[in-house]
């Protein structure tokens, strides 16, 4: 006969564990991120600037990559986004800035140092304002600003496209434009459109999957220039949504005045 002792203690179910390497997942790619802007401030102060651009390119794809998978495994942590601002910070903020310099600001003199600063500012008040943002912001498509990833993306791909830097003042006057024309973007009240809502339909189709095969094959195709035309047409995108917003909010205020 069994007794009160036999019986299994009943209690409140507990969560599964996660293995600890599931948590740290996540800042694994975090920490490919800042390794790549390491290396890309390196190679850019031997001088190495074709080696140094798609540096940046890789840290955009794992930070695209970091906030993915720490959704999906459910492993979100504070540490987690300050931990990825800082590494921001270096690749998407002080290594195109030490990259630019290396490819024309130097020609300038001070006026060179100024430039790769106040791009350096911009991109670490961009990355403040989008960690205060994030909790507040009601329409999730959009960026407030343009996003540090696609402005370091601009400067890459711009370097990419045409590496050796060229005496005289044009190539620096185009280093500065590379520098302060994603500067004020960053800083600005533009919105850009966010692809993280975006949604492409996995499933039992095989249509997004021959999507992104078409996307890297064009990529594949000839990277300086398909780099560099997605970077101005994720520029420009900002601009025409710009109008937009103006167009359709005059159109909404046309019938009020007109009661």
């Amino acid at each position: 006969m069994a007794t009160l002792f036999d019986r299994p203690l009943e209690g409140p179910a507990r969560p599964p564990r996660r293995r600890r390497g599931v948590f740290l997942l996540p800042s694994l790619f975090t920490v490919g991120n800042m390794f790549c802007g390491y290396a890309c401030i390196v190679y850019s102060m031997s001088g190495k600037l074709e080696q140094a651009a798609p540096y940046i390119g890789i840290a955009i794809v794992l930070d695209m990559l970091d906030g993915r998978i720490a959704r999906l495994t459910n492993t979100t942590s504070a540490f987690g986004v300050e931990f990825d601002s800082l590494a921001d910070v270096i690749s998407f903020g002080v290594a195109p800035a030490v990259l630019a310099f290396g490819w024309g600001l130097n020609g300038l003199g001070q006026i060179g140092w100024a430039a790769g600063f106040i791009y350096m500012s911009a991109a670490a008040m961009r990355l403040a304002r989008f960690n205060i943002q994030t909790s507040t912001q009601v329409d999730k498509r959009y960026f407030i600003g343009m996003p540090t990833p696609a402005a370091a993306g601009l400067v890459a791909a711009t370097i990419y496209a045409s590496p050796v830097p060229h005496e005289g003042q044009s190539q620096a006057i185009a280093a500065v434009v590379v520098m302060l024309l994603p500067a004020l973007l960053m800083v600005s009240a533009v919105r850009f459109r966010s692809f993280k809502t975006i949604n492409f339909g996995w499933g039992p189709s095989y249509g997004p999957l021959w999507i992104f095969i078409l996307f890297v094959a064009y990529i594949a195709t000839g990277p300086r220039i398909s780099l560099l035309i997605l970077a101005y047409v994720y520029l420009l995108s900002g601009f025409v949504e710009w109008i937009v917003t103006r167009v359709r909010a005059r159109r909404e205020a046309r019938p009020v005045a007109a009661r």
